[in-house]
């Protein structure tokens, strides 16, 4: 196992050393026409956020993951009903009513502005992971707010728990790191192509360039649960100048840059899309932690490990990942 994981290990190390050196470059970069996606604990931080701010993040695409607020605050709750299982029934009445009073009390998006929202779904029938019944329940959840037109979900696909590519990963039909798929689909494609307008063809070739952020220096003590360092996916023609728009993608458990090095960050599929449509791609990363708060799997906060407010726009995760994008928007 040493002698297989050395060199991975340390080609990650080298990267992140020689991108150190690099500072992310002056960018215009319009949020307004901001787009999100994720995978599993990703998949669940980027419907958080996008219907915390839907006003100027404008579509989302979710892979493997339950309604929001599923857990309502509470581990055993996420461990019941909103992963591999439905122990008891999801009380989707019952989060919607939360979620629409908090859109009243402006800790959400209004209703107006989230009804505007196109999201794109994805699970696959070889999910372990995540059971069809709670991906079918964030499904239900979302035909009460957008017209039909402005939903997709694809659930024919004989995909594990991971985020499909074309040729990048392992077996579509397992589950390990750092999961992702080769299984002949350009889910990164498909997704971009529904929630972004005029979407163009990929580029065959990347100009663009991995840069590191000092995640915690931007986000201050609201970054305490995320990594020193998050990614940024930088085009060319962004860099010289150009205006910009910005998607940002969450990774899922255990696939946090310290776990699986680049591969997400490089590999998941959507810089090939960012250099020929002007996209800068933000990849934050979370960290792992056994205690204070018990996050073992570096998961994105969906049942409340950091506080009660994690799924809206108080929550400290989604603060600081705003600010990780206002600061992309300043330099």
């Amino acid at each position: 196992m040493k002698t297989m994981m050395a060199p991975f290990v340390l080609s990650s190390i080298a990267f992140l050393f020689s991108s150190s050196v690099y500072a992310v470059p002056a960018l215009k970069l319009n949020l307004d026409q901001t787009t999100v996606s994720g995978l599993s604990s990703g998949g669940y931080m980027a419907a958080q956020f996008q219907l915390a701010h839907a006003d100027w993040v404008k579509g989302a695409a979710i892979v493997a993951a339950g309604p929001v607020y599923c857990a309502q605050n509470n581990l055993m709750t996420a461990l019941d009903h909103c992963i591999n299982k439905v122990g008891s029934p999801i009380p989707l009445a019952d989060i919607n009513k939360q979620l629409k009073d908090w859109s009243v009390q402006g800790l959400l998006a209004s209703e107006a502005q989230i009804k505007q929202s196109k999201i794109w779904l994805l699970h696959g029938t070889a999910d372990q992971k995540i059971s069809k019944e709670v991906a079918d329940a964030l499904h239900q959840q979302y035909q009460q707010w957008l017209p039909a037109a402005q939903l997709s979900y694809v659930q024919d696909k004989n995909f594990a728990h991971h985020m499909p590519t074309l040729a990048e990963g392992s077996a579509c039909d397992t589950s390990e790191a750092p999961f992702l798929g080769k299984c002949n689909y350009d889910a990164a494609g498909e997704a971009l192509k529904f929630i972004q307008a005029g979407l163009k063809a990929p580029s065959n070739t990347s100009d663009g360039k991995v840069y590191p952020i000092e995640q915690q220096t931007i986000a201050g003590d609201l970054a305490d649960t995320m990594a020193e360092q998050g990614y940024v996916y930088v085009p060319k023609n962004c860099e010289q100048g150009q205006s910009c728009s910005l998607h940002i993608s969450f990774h899922g458990c255990n696939q946090h840059a310290e776990a699986v090095g680049m591969a997400y960050v490089e590999k998941a599929g959507f810089n090939r899309y960012a250099d020929s449509n002007n996209i800068v791609v933000l990849y934050p990363q979370t960290r792992a932690s056994n205690l204070m708060p018990m996050n073992p799997q570096a998961c994105w906060d969906w049942w409340g490990y950091t506080d009660a407010n994690y799924a809206n726009r108080k929550g400290l995760q989604i603060q600081a990942v705003v600010k990780l994008a206002q600061s992309l928007q300043s330099r």
